[in-house]
């Protein structure tokens, strides 16, 4: 394989970032939006209006992902044989309606079944994307390529704390909804509008894409297959092995972990910062907490790509996945037990850098070795059993808050499950022989 930097390579590789990359972020900016805005929702009436306590509203922010969960792989192996526009443009459309319905919830039990029905819509979204990014990005270009589409996670979450407190602060009364309501209704929409761009724009495959010159596309295609070729010969893994195989267990625990410590995050973290007035005596506004809340994300943005740029540079993961894992294991749980808000902000943002910036990484980690069906089966199956952490993290860390009444051990337990994965992810390494185990 020629997979060095070349002028056809540079030029093809750079055209395929421009068309895709940015449209996949803003996909999955509104994606990942819709499934956390609960959590600005919740300090701002929702919890009020039905009744919900610490616990319940962890149970209806988790179970999205017991939903998540059933339908994952099927869901990637149907993207892997009908393309990925059609797919993820008939995910969009599910997730659309359901994330806007969630505006006219009439109690606790119909949020907790409208949040299961998201989970169910939503599925194979994100492992479909990882996967089509295989489809385009050889192996040495691919970390960098998934933090430029997965930095729509910490902008999201910057970007949409404030959009999400203006729309409740300013849509109060709207249509007769409460702010939180039309906060849910405004951002519902998108989806269903973009799955109709999605079906016309995006191009299933490199020898499909009129917008590559013929010989650019004969490039890309070949240095894909041979990498697929090779990576087989080395690494021979089915379907079969994919699904079953202690690595891919193992590496579902780390991301089990990376993801806790997201969804921890981001369901509670607008909850932890309107609790500053209480704790430090400090008052801000619905806007300003959004401000606040957005500090760790735009810090995070910014590191995770040149984090991923690095591990790509010096051809390393392990490191690159553990590293940040183990710096936001140690900062989160000391963020709560800090004299000033300014203190455990900074700790927050760490912790919140650690995390965005294990993620890409990760995901280099899977498609280094898997291909084909595997690779659609496996990656689905590493995301699923991983993102039970978006239910168990938000549903402990709010009963550990009702048992304790505080914040405290739930991020203690955060910090616990990140320093366990980054161990697990060293002891795993960054490939498996051909026999399985680990060559570092």
């Amino acid at each position: 394989m020629s997979m060095g930097p070349t002028a056809m390579g540079d030029r093809v590789l750079a055209k395929v970032a421009v068309r895709i990359l940015p449209f996949l972020a803003l996909l999955y900016f509104v994606n990942y939006l819709d499934r956390v805005n609960i959590g600005f929702a919740a300090p701002n009436g929702l919890n009020e209006e039905l009744g919900l306590t610490a616990t319940a509203f962890g149970f209806a922010s988790g179970i999205f992902f017991l939903g998540y969960l059933l339908l994952e792989v099927p869901s990637n192996l149907a993207l892997h044989r009908f393309g990925a526009r059609r797919w993820l443009a008939r995910i969009m459309i599910s997730w659309g309606v359901v994330a806007t319905a969630m505006a006219f919830v009439p109690n606790a039990t119909t949020l907790v079944v409208l949040r299961f029905l998201l989970g169910v819509a939503e599925a194979g979204f994100f492992p479909g994307i990882i996967l089509y990014l295989t489809y385009w990005f050889p192996a040495a270009q691919r970390a960098k390529a998934v933090a430029l589409f997965m930095v729509a996670v910490p902008v999201s979450s910057a970007i949409g704390s404030t959009v999400s407190s203006l729309l409740i602060t300013h849509g109060d009364g709207v249509f007769g909804l409460s702010g939180w309501r039309f906060m849910f209704l405004v951002e519902g929409v998108p989806a269903i509008l973009l799955a109709f761009v999605t079906w016309f724009y995006l191009t299933d495959r490199p020898e499909r894409a009129g917008w590559l010159a013929e010989d650019e596309r004969r490039w890309l295609a070949g240095e894909l297959e041979a990498e697929r070729r090779a990576k087989e010969a080395e690494h021979h893994w089915p379907l079969r092995k994919a699904l079953l195989h202690p690595r891919i267990l193992g590496l579902a625990f780390v991301y089990f972990a990376i993801a806790y410590g997201l969804y921890a995050l981001g369901f509670f973290l607008p909850t932890i910062i309107a609790g500053f007035g209480e704790q430090f005596g400090t008052k801000l506004t619905v806007p300003q907490a959004g401000l606040v809340t957005a500090v760790p994300y735009v810090v995070a943005a910014a590191v995770m790509v040149f984090w991923a740029r690095h591990g790509d540079r010096v051809d390393e993961r392990k490191w690159h996945v553990a590293l940040p894992m183990l710096l936001g294991g140690c900062a989160i749980p000391v963020a709560l037990h800090l004299g000033n808000p300014y203190a455990a902000m900074a700790a927050v943002t760490v912790c919140a850098v650690g995390v965005c910036c294990a993620l890409p990484t990760f995901w280099a980690l899977p498609s280094d070795f898997l291909s084909g069906t595997a690779a659609a089966g496996g990656i689905a199956l590493i995301n699923s059993l991983g993102n039970t952490s978006g239910f168990a993290a938000p549903y402990i860390t709010g009963w550990l808050r009702d048992v304790t009444g505080s914040q405290r051990a739930g991020l203690w337990l955060v910090g616990a499950c990140l320093v366990g994965g980054a161990l697990l992810a060293l002891a795993l390494g960054d490939k498996p022989r051909s026999g399985g185990a680990s060559v570092r």
